[in-house]
């Protein structure tokens, strides 16, 4: 089974990121990911395993966590490739991140990269597929649409690989202090 593990944007920064997504897709038919926006915590992995002892494990650290802030008001890009909306992570959330990272690495099914390890690059992709032919024109198109989003890290999300899309498998909440059932 192939997973992805992220943390899905929610609120006006989430439809904003999807809505712009669907536009850019009717108007360039440049493509991105299946899943609703998000940034990346663990890039796609193959287990065939049971995900109890990780689900155990997300759910201990939610219950010993607070969600933390960030704050999204710029595009940037890799390359010509990729276009996505910077997230300006905040300190609490880059720890929050680190100690996430940490709990996911004792998992021997789970490996990092410096793509989606401690010192990725936050970001919500709008763009990745198609865009270097149409670079220019897309990246003049999006930055007529400004934005400016204080957001949240308050979710850690296991998506599964299910009838050729992401499908959600499991929501684990930031809340630090939660009655356990």
């Amino acid at each position: 089974m192939r997973y992805v593990i992220v943390c899905v944007v929610k609120g006006e920064a989430g439809r904003f990121n999807n809505e712009l997504r669907r536009d850019i897709f009717k108007k360039f038919n440049a493509k991105s990911s299946k899943l609703p926006a998000h940034f990346t915590i663990k890039a796609p992995f193959e287990y065939e395993g049971s995900l109890k002892n990780l689900e155990e494990a997300l759910y201990k650290f939610c219950n010993e966590e607070d969600k933390a802030p960030f704050t999204m008001d710029k595009y940037n890009h890799f390359d010509d490739r990729v276009i996505y909306m910077d997230v300006n992570m905040s300190k609490e959330g880059k720890d929050l991140h680190d100690k996430l990272i940490d709990v996911l690495d004792k998992f021997d099914y789970i490996n990092f990269n410096k793509k989606d390890g401690k010192d990725k690059i936050f970001h919500v992709t709008l763009t990745s597929k198609k865009v270097p032919p149409i670079f220019n024109e897309l990246w003049n198109y999006l930055n007529q649409y400004s934005f400016n989003f204080n957001c949240f890290f308050d979710n850690i999300s296991i998506f599964k690989w299910e009838d050729k899309t992401w499908k959600l498998y499991r929501e684990f909440k930031l809340e630090k202090n939660r009655v356990s059932i």
